[in-house]
């Protein structure tokens, strides 16, 4: 599952360069575009979930390839053609991020988790975020307050429902529980009490150290901390997700997508398919979100696919996959998109 709360082509934090990155002979091979019983290409007919206008516009896109270009700085460029073909469904575990990011980009060759992934754009956050300005930790400060702790008295014409996360700490659940149920014997209904108690006691995610606390949770035992969720509709509190058996892990968002970029010198573009309610017609349903590296490009891109439903036009919940295989450049009026 993942967030795509707002994307933003500039930098706020200056990133510095990463600890190392594949070169493109090694990560993916080239192919001719008009071979179309490439090993491994599956088409998009065999995608579950999509409606007809997803899938022509899909295999639109698979047939005559997206193209790509990078300016060097010495006025020269890098063109490649890359056809996208779906690769494959991954857990819907709250770490689909980073099982879908580790299969685009062909880690699983060599060695890399989806939990070390995990570790390494948090790791990557934290490295940057201590050289950044005073001004410029208060910016990503209130990014996160919006995502994560957002203001209740507003939103309200956007959202019918909003979430507030907060971080237990595994040790302390025992203390919570009893807490909590000593204000319900008091007579306090039980998700009141717990309401209360966790927004005491636990660690809201509002800034820059409590985001890189959660995005470490993947949902493992040997997490430090758990995540609870409240949510709440205008009229109030509607629901607590206490999270008891400590599975829930920490969803990526545009922050988590964006340190992978720089982690790993490369564009990453996301997919978002949207179906016929959001009011968008056939041309005009897949769209190509951009979340560059704040470093230079050495690398082509890599590519996640993400089904957008039609509510305010916010897209999906679920990333998977997708194979760039790359070609020989053609015309740029012969292909399906310009990136």
């Amino acid at each position: 599952m993942g967030k795509l709360i707002c994307h933003s082509p500039t930098s706020s934090l200056p990133w510095r360069g990463p600890t190392s990155a594949p070169s493109v002979d090694d990560c993916i091979p080239a192919v001719d575009l008009a071979d179309a019983t490439t090993s491994g290409i599956a088409g998009w007919q065999h995608v579950s979930g999509l409606e007809d206008q997803q899938r022509r516009h899909l295999q639109r896109l698979h047939d005559k390839g997206v193209l790509w270009r990078r300016l060097g700085d010495d006025d020269s460029s890098l063109a490649v053609v890359f056809r996208l073909s779906h690769g494959g469904d991954v857990e819907a575990d709250g770490n689909c991020l980073f099982t879908a990011a580790r299969r685009a980009m062909g880690l699983p060759a060599v060695g890399i988790g989806a939990r070390e992934l995990r570790r390494m754009t948090v790791r990557r956050f934290l490295e940057d975020l201590g050289s950044v300005s005073r001004e410029e930790r208060q910016a990503i400060d209130s990014a996160i307050t919006h995502m994560y702790s957002p203001d209740l008295t507003s939103g309200w014409g956007v959202h019918v429902v909003q979430e507030v996360k907060l971080l237990a700490k595994k040790e302390d659940r025992k203390g919570l529980d009893s807490a909590i149920d000593e204000l319900a014997h008091l007579g306090m209904q039980r998700e009141l009490a717990a309401e209360s108690i966790y927004k005491e006691r636990c660690i809201p995610v509002n800034d820059g150290q409590s985001w890189a606390k959660y995005m470490s949770i993947c949902g493992s035992s040997n997490d430090e901390h758990d995540i609870i969720t409240t949510q709440y509709t205008e009229e109030g509190l509607l629901t607590v997700d206490e999270n008891r058996e400590g599975h829930a892990a920490a969803f990526g968002d545009d922050i988590a997508i964006e340190c992978l970029a720089t982690e790993f010198q490369r564009e990453i573009y996301v997919v978002q398919a949207h179906g016929s309610d959001a009011m968008v017609d056939e041309q005009n349903c897949v769209f190509f979100l951009p979340h560059r590296p704040r470093s230079q490009i050495s690398e082509p891109p890599f590519f996640l696919f993400m089904k957008g439903t039609g509510w305010c036009g916010a897209g999906g919940d679920h990333y998977e996959p997708l194979i760039a295989h790359p070609s020989s450049v053609v015309s740029q009026e012969k292909v399906a998109l310009v990136l």
